[in-house]
């Protein structure tokens, strides 16, 4: 290890971290590559889901996520990152280049790069207990410092156009028989290094949650009625590849620090894959002065049940590799 350069057991663990980022339908679209003093991130356009991600919006944020992974991965490491997004014009798919140099982790920094391990999709139901305003400001303001806008859906008109947005899109995709034919092999008993495995989801309850094949995470016990969670969504400016790329971060950054707060969480896209019910977020919610990218479920989990298993990972093999032999 050099002063301003970590060395390649740091560099591994920090990306071992950085992979455990969540991903459409856990996809894992990016492939990163390791220089003598950068590491390089860039969309796997092989894992691209051509149903369920036609104009590869999700495939941009879960690379984002990723990357929010790793700096915040490299930071509880000792090291500071430095980004450049999309650097190379001509490469569309080199998505960000990675420089490193010495940083004091704050206590605060430890908790989240420590929040990376304990993360999990959550699609159970919720508790009744209510999220704290000071949680949601929390959260918002971790969206936020990524440059990506939060809002916070109360139970308002707000909620009501988006659970409609999310029942119009499970319609619809119900009956694309090339979307059902891909959830299906994303899905299920099968998914080993990637993919939603059958232990990780639970029979659908309503139209936030996918149909995944063979689910078999039991819900919660909970002796409440009705459970309450809170959904935010993020929105940016514009609609390009930077745009989505930041959501991603954004993404990771409201789903570690609800995971540091105590807090289950679960990032939900269906009805922002499709362009109707998009538009229609767009006009209603957000009165056309952005784009949404990402709505994410907060909320607090039984105290009963035990943590979602963790979703598999491919092999470092697949998505590690070093830039020179890769050139080769």
């Amino acid at each position: 290890m050099s002063a301003q350069h970590p060395d390649r057991e740091t560099l591994y663990a920090a990306l071992a971290l950085a992979v455990r980022a969540p991903s459409v339908h856990n996809s894992q679209p990016w492939r990163w590559l390791v220089g003598d003093t950068t590491v390089h991130l860039y969309a796997d356009t092989s894992r691209h889901l051509l149903s369920t991600d036609p104009d590869q919006r999700d495939l941009l944020v879960s690379c984002g996520a990723a990357l929010h992974h790793l700096r915040i991965a490299a930071l509880g490491l000792g090291w500071g990152t430095r980004v450049h997004r999309l650097p190379d014009p001509a490469a569309p798919d080199h998505l960000a280049a990675v420089e490193f140099h010495r940083a004091e982790p704050t206590l605060a920094d430890l908790r989240m790069s420590r929040a990376i391990e304990d993360r999990r999709c959550d699609r159970r139901r919720y508790t009744s207990w209510e999220v704290p305003a000071a949680h949601v400001a929390t959260m918002v303001a971790a969206g936020a410092a990524c440059g990506v806008i939060v809002r916070d859906i109360d139970d308002g008109s707000a909620r009501a156009d988006l659970e409609r947005a999310f029942v119009s899109a499970a319609a619809q995709h119900a009956r694309d028989d090339h979307y059902t034919a891909e959830l299906a092999r994303w899905s299920g008993r099968h998914a080993a290094t990637s993919g939603v495995p059958a232990r990780s989801t639970v029979a659908s309850t309503g139209a936030t949650v996918r149909p995944f094949a063979n689910p078999v995470l039991p819900q919660a016990v909970l002796r409440d009625i009705d459970g309450v969670d809170r959904m935010l969504l993020l929105a940016t400016g514009a609609d390009d590849r930077l745009s989505r790329l930041r959501a991603g971060e954004a993404t990771s950054a409201v789903l570690l620090t609800a995971t540091m707060l105590g807090m289950a969480g679960c990032p939900l896209s269906e009805p922002l894959e499709l362009p109707g019910t998009r538009s229609d977020i767009r006009r209603d919610i957000l009165d056309d002065s952005g784009f949404p990218q990402m709505i994410i479920r907060i909320g607090w989990a039984a105290t009963s049940a035990d943590p979602p298993p963790p979703t598999p990972r491919r092999p470092p093999a697949e998505v590690i590799a070093a830039l020179d032999a890769d050139r080769r």
